[in-house]
């Protein structure tokens, strides 16, 4: 088996890897060892199925990673004996700006540049965009996200944690408004958010794409790039279990 390495740092587990199996730019799956963050990364560089081994750091949430470095003789008697198999996630979200397309794995982002950004949210359907909410938004924008990235900056700014590959998510940052719930809507859906009032920065993944002046749009839609990881036998992490280590990764020990 050829693997793909993407670290957040020089782990001394990384030699045990190059001892065992084929290292190159390319490989059969992408070990991605670190937090969420090296997930991104390494879904940005490959586009297979990816291997999340969880680095250790201190405020790691390393969500979709089953297992961490200290079980690394494991994982690879697991990776050996091909005892995993591939598990689709979902698709990667695709935003659609000035004829460009760009591909996120967590969130796509209007966020204000100064005191706030005005904008509306419609659907796009047969070429025309109709209303989802009927009045401007305000506050320090939105964040649309999948199942991927419901467990990142969405649920950070108090959106909802998503477990089905079938919808999104529209979570207003700080709204200044009646109304501030997030929208579900279903995968099949594509959303244009339009900037109203004030400028707006499009950002995804935490790069920025552009500056949005009032009357210019962005359309975001799930697209057909697949994101999978492997799920080793006997090694799979259950929600519950993946919260409380989380929310403990969270707590402040000592003051």
């Amino acid at each position: 088996m050829k693997i793909k390495i993407v670290a957040a740092g020089n782990f001394p587990e990384i030699r045990r890897l190059k001892e065992e199996f084929d290292v190159g730019a390319d490989g059969d799956i992408c070990v991605a060892i670190g937090g969420d963050g090296t997930f991104v990364r390494a879904a940005r560089e490959y586009d297979g199925p990816i291997l999340p081994i969880r680095g250790g750091a201190p405020g790691s949430s390393g969500y979709y990673a089953d297992a961490s470095l200290e079980r690394m003789e494991e994982i690879i008697d697991k990776l050996t004996g091909r005892k995993f198999h591939i598990e689709a996630l979902e698709k990667k979200l695709e935003i659609v700006y000035n004829g460009k397309r760009h591909y996120a794995v967590n969130e796509a982002v209007l966020r204000n540049m100064q005191r706030e950004v005005n904008f509306k949210v419609y659907e796009k359907r047969d070429g025309n965009l109709e209303e989802i909410y009927p009045f401007v938004m305000g506050g320090d924008g939105v964040l649309v996200t999948g199942a991927i990235g419901s467990t990142a900056y969405n649920k950070s700014a108090g959106g909802p944690i998503i477990l089905s590959p079938a919808v999104f998510c529209l979570t207003f940052l700080n709204a200044d408004g009646p109304y501030r719930n997030p929208i579900v809507v279903g995968a099949m859906k594509r959303i244009v958010v339009k900037v109203v009032k004030y400028r707006g920065a499009l950002e995804y993944d935490g790069m920025r794409i552009s500056t949005l002046a009032p009357g210019r749009s962005f359309e975001v839609r799930l697209s057909d790039r697949d994101l999978s990881i492997v799920r080793l036998q006997g090694m799979q992490e259950g929600m519950a279990s993946k919260l409380e280590r989380i929310i403990s990764s969270r707590m402040v020990r000592d003051l």
